[in-house]
């Protein structure tokens, strides 16, 4: 039985959620079909430019993705700060880059006069575009509905091109959200695609390694990383890039030799033994939430809930 969204995404819960979309019918969301001996290569740009686009719109960051053959992964962060901090007329002009505007909204935006009934209708409407600019279900929306129809003018055909509503893991605490972007970033590693995340096209952790080349600490698009993880969910990721790169890289480089290669900071700040974190990055696709057994436990309550399916972190 499919839970209510109010119980998988909730900002009193937390901010980060990781977010998986995949195709049915045999559709190829990017990659080459063997079968049917077509590219379909061209539609990973559709979708890396399209989330892009919406991370710009709406108050909800990027913090990782991977474009796969089928399916696309996510890790988004609601940013409610900055939601709050807008103005009528820019929530206005977020809502209008990809919506038709309402007559009375167009009037609005014009400076047009407006009886006090008309304006207190137009700050309705504003306050409902302000929520939904926080809404990972409308992200998504918004994303999926277009990757469709465009697949669907490509294939010539119609119907179903994702498997269902897009499924949503709230990620708790640090713990959660490191396992939750490196599981993303190590996606094509586990699909064969490549031997190094960074190598892999349109994927985060290669747009951040170019644009650390490039002498920029983040690239355009994406959540920047903050830094200190002791701190609370701090503006950013709350890690630093180098050392989550460091531990990206030594996750891909487990083999026989594995115990011989040093423990990566990151892994020691955040209180992981070698082995639950090698199980938790690799198996992390498993219900609602992610996070240490504390973390699922202080939010049941918040959520009206008794018990809840999803990955528990243990401390080492």
């Amino acid at each position: 039985m499919t839970k209510a969204r109010a119980s998988q995404i909730n900002l009193a819960a937390t901010p980060y959620y990781h977010c998986v979309s995949r195709c049915v019918r045999r559709s190829y969301l990017c990659g080459y079909d063997a079968q049917s001996q077509k590219s379909y290569e061209h539609r990973r740009a559709w979708i890396e430019t399209r989330l892009l686009a919406l991370a710009k719109a709406f108050c909800i960051d990027i913090c990782a993705y991977a474009i796969m053959s089928n399916h696309y992964h996510v890790v988004l962060h609601i940013n409610q700060k900055a939601a709050q901090s807008l103005t009528n007329i820019e929530i206005v002009e977020r809502w209008l880059a990809f919506h038709q505007a309402p007559a009375l909204i167009q009037r609005f935006y014009q400076g047009e006069p407006l009886s006090h009934s008309e304006r207190k209708a137009c700050l309705r409407i504003i306050e409902s575009w302000r929520e939904r600019l926080m809404s990972v279900s409308w992200f998504m929306k918004l994303l999926n509905q277009y990757i469709s129809t465009q697949a669907n003018r490509e294939d010539q055909c119609s119907g179903h091109f994702w498997e269902g509503r897009f499924k949503s893991q709230a990620l708790l605490d640090e713990k959660a959200l490191a396992a939750a972007m490196a599981y993303v970033d190590l996606n094509p590693v586990r699909a064969g695609i490549t031997k190094q995340p960074a190598h892999a096209n349109y994927t985060s952790i290669k747009k951040r390694v170019e644009s650390l080349k490039q002498n920029k600490a983040t690239p355009a698009g994406l959540l920047p990383f903050a830094g200190n993880p002791r701190k609370s969910m701090p503006d950013g990721i709350p890690f630093r890039l180098m050392d989550y790169l460091a531990l990206v890289e030594w996750t891909c480089d487990q083999g026989q030799n594995a115990n011989s290669l040093p423990r990566p900071h990151l892994l020691t700040q955040l209180n992981i033994s070698r082995e639950t974190w090698l199980t938790t990055c690799s198996h992390l696709e498993g219900g609602n939430v992610v996070g240490s057994l504390s973390s699922i436990q202080a939010i049941l309550p918040t959520l009206g809930l008794k018990r809840m399916t999803g990955v528990m972190i243990p401390s080492e």
